[in-house]
């Protein structure tokens, strides 16, 4: 057996895990700058919300997630009210949040992705409450891609992150 077995390895590192984030945050940047932008907070599908609104909560969920994960405080989160009304101040909010990421999601003590923390929505590991962040974004990125295709525009390769 070589050392490597023997030792518990993590699945994911923490450098990992804001990889993926970050890619999948790409992704749906990109996804936000193929809406044309007179659709981008309008157009819908089945009484749906507009994706514009759709990527702001996308925007406030993982600041929420990673203001907790950095902190360890979980509380009520001031969800802003004011919903960007172009597609130029969505992606400088989003722009801004990815390099808080960036700089912040390394700084969380990897103890506490183990320890159970109560947010918003749930009572879980911080592993599962930063995995919840990421399922959010993918659900609802797929979301927008079923308006793009309405819209007749084909999305940008889902695996291109």
């Amino acid at each position: 057996m070589n050392e490597v077995a023997q030792k518990e390895l993590p699945v994911l590192t923490p450098a990992d895990l804001l990889e993926s984030w970050q890619g999948h945050r790409r992704l749906t940047r990109r996804t936000i700058e193929q809406f044309p932008e007179d659709q981008l907070f309008s157009f819908s599908v089945g009484g749906m919300r507009p994706f514009g609104a759709i990527a702001w909560e996308l925007h406030n969920v993982a600041d929420y997630t990673l203001g907790g994960m950095v902190s360890g405080e979980w509380t009520e989160p001031q969800w802003s009210a004011t919903l960007p009304q172009d597609r130029a101040s969505l992606l400088a909010a989003w722009d801004d949040l990815t390099a808080r990421l960036d700089a912040l999601l390394p700084t969380v003590p990897p103890a506490r992705y183990h320890e159970v923390q109560k947010t918003l929505w749930a009572t879980m590991p911080g592993h599962a409450i930063t995995l919840y962040a990421l399922d959010n974004e993918i659900h609802h990125r797929g979301q927008g891609y079923v308006y793009l295709r309405a819209l007749g525009v084909e999305p940008v390769p889902f695996w291109e992150r």
